[in-house]
Order: structure tokens, then C-alpha cells, then sequence
């Protein structure tokens, strides 16, 4: 398309944003790969449009090529038009007049966008003189309206704290406050809320919301919660392997969806109070043979009473130090929880509220202050590492992010074949036919067992973090968000065979999550934290379908539903102030 042809089309349809034809590929060793091939949509003032896809979509390489940020391998064709102005080919000194000015970007994790030795207050400062000729005093008092305006309460006092004595929706708020000083045309958001609890998401989406209708800013909203965009979104583009396969208005594109993958991407989608048939979230998970990696060990049941709870916990206080004289910071106080053999008990709450804390305590990778933690009958509070060791092989945890806990240097194979081997159970052949078993377990064939965790998708690394933790068939798992940073095709498959493991196997499972309809998913009884306290935990039906605490009527009414319609409704009780959320 011409130049003069794409400013009259921009023109004509009002738009502040447009790409047309947009192609960008990336050269490598093993030749050129084609990550956007051709898509093209249109963004208004005050428009929020929703970019979803599964991972490798190409759906954060262009909004990385509308800032000027992809890499120098990168190729890019087509028109980008802010305005009336194109910005393919743009000189980098023009890009960065046109960044932070015109289009904005809020990250997903605000701790990688703020840095850990200034102040937010002089982070502010320093992005508005970068754009703008105004002197410290007027940036100081233009940054302190912006931490007003994006509701972070005593702003005098938060303009001198650091990032992080500051909880993720506070960072978070801080990030959007940096994004809109400039008053820009465009702010794209990549994931902005998923790693925020639900109550805190709420306050952000009603803030990204209240800015839009003020400022009357377009905004890109990337993101794979589809809670999120029938929430958020006035249009959705929905992208597969490069290209747009769909792009309509958020409710046209729930109630009736065109293209089959649009559907197949809705389906995976799990949907709090709405569980389905079998819990199974896709059709295409096989059944796990249990005795091809089950394992059985007479003297490991010695240690242990099959007839006992998985876990029992007791009572459990875990203390932090305080600063100099400052007292000691209870992160648990007092939580006394069960789960019994085969069971999935689903543990829920807010950012900080203690959930992963009782999860590292219940394997003992953190020590109780005070309480009991017993596996299986087995009282391991106070064991020492000597005699814990035995008993590892009974417990196992899969963490959020597999990337950071598979080490690069080791291939897959080694990576789950190190617990075998460090509890020399196996060797030669047999700890071969072992992993290749293990990675058939989690839809993963042998040949992958060669292969290094940077050449995974996130979907095929966390399936080996799994793959690992039942390398010695434990009888208690620990789950920690495992699925929290996923796309929901992926995260659905991830889903049921997680599902399908635990039914084959048998173990019992302390599910750990802030996505309430994964837990109504998965779960057999919830517990529910708020402040490091247990406030309600009872079956799954009656404490997500008929909760007693009124914090736990919050924590389900903050949880967006991919339903555009009866999300407007949440959402209007919710701005009503009848469920108020929870205060940062």
C-alpha cells in the first residue's frame, strides 16, 4: 500500500495507530524465520484492542517493532504509521523522540522495568526530563500528580521509596505512572497484571480503564488471560504462527466466534463455576500407564505411614527478622491445614498472603519458628539434613518459572535423571529407559532428552519440570503457580495432564495458585490465606460457590470471567463498592 493511500485510510478511519502489511523476520543460523507475515489492524484514541495468540504468535514482536526495539537481525516491511508519521526505517535518534513521548509501554514484570537503586520518585523525575525541558521542581511536582493520579496512596512518602519496598501493584502502578507522564497517543501493554493476585489485577484494569476515558489514550493490551480481555478489550485480533486469523469487537468475538481456532482457543480457556465434564479442558490428553513410572520401595515406606494424611500441618508460624530493632515480620501465623492420600487441595489468597511460604514449609525448604510439619505420619520439623534426605524421595515441588530452575548447562535428560542419580536408584540403561518413560509420561518423546532448556517453549519446560519432580514418584506435590505464566491453549494442556498424572499416580497434591478457576479446575477442597492466616478451607464447591468470609466473596468477585457480558455485571458491582478489594 502506498503512503499516500495508508494516510488517507489512517484518515479516514480516525485511527491514531495503524499497521498495514507488516512483515518482520529474523535471520539465523538455520536460515531466515518468519515471525509476522503480512497482518495489519488499526487502533483509535481511546480504543482499547486486545492482542491474544499462543506463544510464538508474533504478538509481542510487533508491538516490539511499533517501540523501534526489536534486534539488529531483525527485518521488518510494511507500514506503521503513528498518526500521520511512519515509523519503519525511523532513525533511532527520532524513535526514542517518539518513545515515552508519543507511544508508552507497560511491561509484565514491573521489577524489570524499574531499577533497584533509584527511588520511584526519581525515576519519574528522570523519564519526564528526558522528554520534556522543565526543571527538577516542576518534574517533582508532575511526578508526584502522576503517583496521585494512578491511586497510590501517600505519594510523599512513596516518591522516596524503592522498588522494592513497594508490593507488585504498587510497583506496577508506579510503571503506569512512567508510561503516561508524557501524556502519549499509545501505550502498549504487555501482560500488565499476570503476575498480580486478582484483587490487585481488579485495581489495575479499573486503573488502565479510568485512564483511557481521562486521557483518552489508544491502548494495545497483549495479554493470554482471556478473563482480562472480556474485561478490558472494546476489540480483539486474534493472532496463530504470524498471522491475524480473526479480529472483532469483544463481543462478537465470545458470543460467536468464526475461525476454529478463535474456538479452540476460547475452550481452553477454564472458567470459574463453570467445570467441565470430566475436568478435562481439551480432548487430545492420553491416560498415563501408572506402573510404567510408578516406582515401589519397601525400605522408603519404612520411613513413613501409608495409612497417615500426605500432609498435616500444625499450628505453623514462619518469622522473618526485622531490621535493627523493627519486629520480626510474621509471613504465617498459625495455619493448620491437611491433605489427604490422592488428594488435590487447592490453596489460594493474595500476593503476600503466605501461600508459597506454607509450600516451601511443607517440604522443608524453609524451617517453621513454631508448628509441626509432618509427611505421611512423619513429624520433619526439626529433622536434620542428614536424616531428610531419605525422605525427599517422598515429596517433590514444581515451581511458576521452569527457566529458572532447569540449569542451562545440563540437557533435559540430565536434568531429570539427577534426582535418580543423586538417590542412586538407577544407572546405565536403566536410568535411560527411566527418563525416556518419564518424558513419555508428559507427551515429550526420548529424542528430546539431548536437547537444553533454551531450545523449549515455556509449555515444554515446565511438562519437564514436571517430568522431574515424579522422577522418584513422590507421594506429596508441591505445585507453585506452575501454570501462571502460560498461554491458555498451553496452560490448558499443561492442565490435564497434570490432572491425568495425579489421578494415575495417586499423589496428593498442595496446589498453589491465584487463578481461581484453575483451582475450581482442579481441586478436591480450598484453602483460602489472606495475611498469612487461614480464614476459610472446606470442599471446593462450598468455599468458591458458597463462601462464608466475606474476604473470600472479594477474592471471587475480583476474578475476571472470559464472558464480556457477565463480567460487565462483576465489574459494576464490584466499582459499586458492594465486594470492595482489598487495599494494597
Amino acid at each position: 500500500m502506498s503512503t499516500e493511500a495508508t494516510t488517507a485510510r489512517l484518515a479516514a478511519s480516525g485511527s491514531v495507530l495503524s499497521i498495514a502489511d507488516l512483515k518482520i523476520s529474523f535471520a539465523t543460523d538455520d536460515g531466515v524465520v518468519e515471525a509476522v507475515k503480512g497482518i495489519g489492524f488499526d487502533v483509535k484514541p481511546g480504543e482499547i484492542v486486545a492482542v491474544v495468540g499462543e506463544s510464538g504468535s508474533g504478538k509481542s514482536v510487533t508491538s516490539m517493532s511499533v517501540l523501534g526495539l526489536l534486534p539488529r537481525t531483525s527485518k521488518i516491511s510494511g507500514d506503521l504509521r503513528l498518526d500521520d508519521r511512519e515509523l519503519v526505517g525511523l532513525k533511532d535518534k527520532d524513535m526514542r523522540r517518539v518513545r515515552g513521548n508519543d507511544i508508552a509501554m507497560i511491561f509484565q514484570e514491573p521489577m524489570s522495568a524499574l531499577n533497584p537503586v533509584y527511588t520511584v520518585g526519581w525515576q519519574i523525575r528522570e523519564a519526564l526530563r528526558a522528554h520534556q525541558d522543565i526543571s527538577r521542581e516542576a518534574a517533582d511536582k508532575r511526578a508526584l500528580e502522576l503517583l496521585d493520579m494512578v491511586g497510590i496512596p501517600n505519594p510523599v512518602e512513596r516518591f522516596k521509596q524503592y522498588p522494592h519496598q513497594l508490593s507488585g501493584g504498587l510497583r506496577q502502578r508506579v510503571v503506569i505512572a512512567m508510561a503516561i507522564a508524557c501524556d502519549p497517543k499509545v501505550i502498549i501493554a504487555d501482560e500488565p497484571t499476570t503476575a498480580l493476585d486478582v484483587t490487585v489485577q481488579a485495581e489495575i484494569l479499573g486503573l488502565l480503564r479510568k485512564l483511557r476515558d481521562t486521557l483518552n489514550t489508544a491502548i494495545v493490551l497483549i495479554t493470554h488471560d482471556m478473563g482480562v480481555v472480556a474485561d478490558l478489550a472494546d476489540r480483539v485480533v486474534v493472532m496463530y504462527q504470524g498471522e491475524i486469523v480473526e479480529q472483532a469487537p469483544v463481543h462478537e468475538l465470545f458470543a460467536s466466534p468464526r475461525e476454529d481456532y478463535t474456538k479452540r482457543l476460547l475452550a481452553a480457556v477454564p472458567v470459574l463455576g463453570q467445570r467441565p465434564e470430566g475436568r478435562r479442558l481439551l480432548d487430545e490428553v492420553q491416560d498415563v500407564p501408572a506402573e510404567d513410572i510408578r516406582l515401589s520401595d519397601a525400605e522408603l515406606e519404612s520411613h513413613i505411614r501409608t495409612d497417615a494424611p500426605a500432609l498435616e500441618i500444625k499450628d505453623l508460624v514462619l518469622e522473618y527478622p526485622g531490621k535493627r530493632r523493627q519486629a520480626k515480620n510474621r509471613a504465617v501465623d498459625g495455619v493448620s491445614l491437611h491433605i489427604d492420600k490422592g488428594e488435590i487441595l487447592g490453596l489460594v489468597g493474595e500476593s503476600g498472603s503466605g501461600k508459597s511460604t506454607v509450600g516451601r514449609c511443607a517440604i522443608r525448604l524453609l524451617k517453621p519458628t513454631e508448628g509441626t510439619v509432618s509427611v505421611a505420619g512423619r513429624d520433619i520439623t526439626n529433622l536434620s539434613t542428614k536424616e531428610l534426605r531419605p525422605l525427599r524421595r517422598y515429596f517433590s515441588i514444581v515451581f511458576q518459572d521452569p527457566a529458572s530452575t532447569l540449569d542451562p548447562k545440563m540437557t533435559i535428560g540430565e536434568s531429570i535423571a539427577e534426582p535418580m542419580v543423586l538417590h542412586k536408584m538407577f544407572q546405565g540403561k536403566e536410568l535411560n529407559d527411566r527418563v525416556v518413560s518419564l518424558l513419555d509420561s508428559v507427551e515429550l518423546s526420548g529424542q528430546y532428552r539431548n536437547r537444553y532448556p533454551h531450545e523449549l517453549s515455556g509449555g515444554q519446560r515446565q511438562r519437564v519440570s514436571i517430568a522431574r519432580a515424579l522422577a522418584l514418584d513422590p507421594h506429596l506435590l508441591i505445585a507453585d503457580e506452575p501454570t501462571s505464566a502460560l498461554d491458555v491453549s498451553v496452560q490448558a494442556r499443561v492442565l490435564d495432564l497434570f490432572l491425568n498424572l495425579q489421578q494415575s499416580l495417586g499423589f496428593a497434591c498442595l496446589f498453589i495458585s491465584h487463578d481461581l478457576a484453575v483451582v475450581d479446575l482442579l481441586a478436591d477442597r480450598v484453602a483460602v490465606m489472606q495475611r498469612g492466616k487461614l480464614v476459610e478451607v472446606g470442599e471446593r464447591d462450598q468455599v468458591l460457590h458458597n463462601p462464608q468470609q466475606e474476604y473470600t466473596r472479594r477474592l471471587l468477585s475480583a476474578a475476571p470471567v472470559a464472558d464480556p457480558v457477565l463480567q460487565a455485571e462483576r465489574r459494576a458491582a464490584w466499582e459499586a463498592g458492594k465486594l470492595a478489594p482489598v487495599a494494597d
